[in-house]
């Protein structure tokens, strides 16, 4: 069984773009309210706990605001990377709430106005004053173009609803701002309905742009645009997508890009929809990936092959310490079966992922939030977009894909304060993954065993100083290359014996010490399972087809 867990305490270095979180003023103002939002907004913040402003709403929400009047706009594009759970999301939405808000007031009052002013041109001419003009019916089907003012564009379904559904409760004290969300997998009438009258949409790009085709839904009146978790939005295929957004939207103010990672190819592409070509964009690093998260202990578990991984899992899961945890599976195929094998075992598990409709995706994905769930097996479609406190653990069964989404993957526990652990089980085979995570993350992984379940292979010491003439792994002390794709050495060969390896039964000796030959032939690059291309090159097709699957599930 594992042992407890203990998180470090201490704090994480703040980078050179961070700025301390506020305390509470001595006179007890709402340190939100010392920003300059609207009084709806603070008291709806306070009433969802937000205590103070976390660093990246610190640094965030006094640019987003609107300025005083300039030459220029008086507005400013933002380019903000900050880590998964560090409040992204109320970063930008609180100031975008708040300008809507703040029009909406503008507007009624000038409504108030204009008839105010043919009330008292009746009464001077001796007139019955006018009444003043019916509310629509709700009931009424017949629906109108919407032209909504804000735009927030996520890459998932699950990542737009989140969003949404915070908006919704910024707007719990405010009333004439409403909110929509448009995605994939729901009937058009249905969101056709709910748009009427919105002020801020949230949408996947794919529905958004097909609702603008067909007339239901206009871009003309835009003033905010948003592009959430932009670098898979950019990364996965969207890029066309986003190039059409943005020209549908050219007469916006103000576009602003959040994510946990900002790869440099990605800031290129980010730049062509920011004005003026993002000669004036502002960017903020609150807190990158390659930092450390505080309060979520990270480890590696060697598995010699899929059953002794499966019993690492399993051994993991009877841990009384779990409250919910989420498993995160390599394909749909593996999901579908792990889920499968965890509710024969007794597990309360349920699947999560692509292919599934999404009125059952969002059904499972209530009954976690609602604890009726405790395990979730779900692929990258899950990495971004959920939010629940009660997740305690993160197992990595498959690695991802890509290093990036390993950071997005963790991000899921430690949230709202917590601590979380997060579990990553790895083969032989997947050495060259784990070293791409170190790599990215420039942490090394922290290797751990648990008692009878110690894997049987001599793995390579991990976490030694870079060997050989191999590139070093990055400022985390990694292993360099050439020891990495070392294979152990060949049963009753001379570097086995060198290297305390017995004879032809491959057992590895007592006093060996567990080293590859540093005379080793590298490992020839394996592929992926997914894309059928070697991994870290894929082939440009391959990219192309994987992001049609893409915007076609958004």
């Amino acid at each position: 069984m594992p042992s407890s867990h203990s998180f470090s305490s201490a704090s994480a270095q703040p980078t050179a773009h961070a700025a301390p979180t506020p305390a509470p003023a001595a006179d007890g103002t709402n340190p939100f309210a010392l920003l300059g939002l609207d009084e709806a907004l603070v008291q709806a913040a306070a009433q969802m706990g937000y205590a103070s402003p976390t660093p990246v709403q610190q640094r965030a929400i006094p640019l987003a605001l609107p300025r005083a009047p300039q030459a220029g706009s008086p507005f400013t594009d933002l380019m903000v990377s900050s880590q998964t759970g560090s409040g992204k999301t109320a970063a930008f939405l609180l100031p975008v709430l708040h300008t809507l808000i703040q029009a909406h007031a503008a507007r009624k009052a000038a409504a108030q106005a204009a008839f105010d002013a043919q009330v008292a041109q009746a009464l001077a001419q001796g007139l019955p004053p006018p009444k003043k003009p019916k509310r629509k019916n709700p009931l009424q089907r017949r629906f109108e173009p919407v032209h909504p003012g804000a735009l927030v564009l996520c890459p998932t379904r699950e990542l737009a609803m989140q969003v949404a559904r915070e908006a919704i409760a910024l707007l719990q004290f405010c009333r004439g701002v409403r909110i929509a969300s448009v995605i994939g997998g729901l009937p058009y009438p249905k969101q056709i309905a709910q748009l009427q009258n919105a002020d801020l949409v949230v949408a996947t790009p794919g529905r958004l742009l097909d609702l603008q085709r067909s007339g239901q839904l206009l871009l003309d009146r835009v003033q905010f645009l948003v592009v959430d978790e932009a670098d898979r939005m950019l990364d996965l295929g969207f890029a066309e997508d986003l190039e059409a957004i943005h020209r549908l939207t050219e007469q916006r103010q103000q576009t602003m890009m959040f994510s946990a990672t900002f790869a440099p190819r990605i800031q290129q592409l980010g730049m062509r929809v920011m004005h003026d070509g993002g000669q004036h964009v502002q960017r903020l690093e609150i807190a990158t990936a390659q930092q450390k998260h505080v309060n979520i202990a990270q480890k590696l578990f060697w598995a010699d092959d899929d059953a002794h991984k499966r019993a690492l899992l399993d051994t993991w899961l009877r841990d009384p310490q779990i409250e919910q945890a989420i498993v995160f599976a390599s394909t749909q195929l593996e999901c579908d079966a792990l889920a499968q094998d965890l509710q024969q075992a007794g597990f309360s598990a349920v699947a999560l992922h692509g292919a599934l409709h999404q009125g059952l995706r969002n059904r499972r994905l209530a009954a976690l939030r609602e604890g009726r769930v405790q395990i979730l097996v779900a692929t990258d479609v899950a990495a971004r977009g959920i939010d629940v406190p009660g997740i305690s653990h993160v197992f990595n069964y498959g690695l991802p894909m890509k290093a990036e989404d390993y950071t997005h993957r963790i991000g899921r526990t430690g949230r709202a304060g917590r601590n979380g652990l997060a579990i990553s089980f790895a083969q032989w085979r997947d050495r060259r993954r784990i070293h791409d995570i170190e790599q990215f993350t420039r942490q090394p992984f922290a290797v751990d065993t648990l008692p009878g379940l110690e894997p049987s292979q001599r793995f390579p010491a991990w976490n030694a100083a870079p060997q050989g003439r191999g590139k070093p792994g990055g400022k985390g002390g990694a292993p360099g290359r050439s020891a990495r794709n070392a294979r152990p050495p060949r049963p009753g060969s001379k570097a086995a014996a060198g290297n305390g390896w017995a004879g032809r039964s491959g057992k590895p000796r007592a006093h060996g010490h567990g080293h590859a030959s540093a005379q080793a032939a590298p490992a020839p690059r394996y592929r992926s399972e997914r894309s059928g291309a070697h991994h870290g090159t894929g082939s440009a097709k391959t990219s192309q087809r994987h992001g049609a699957k893409m915007r076609q599930r958004g």
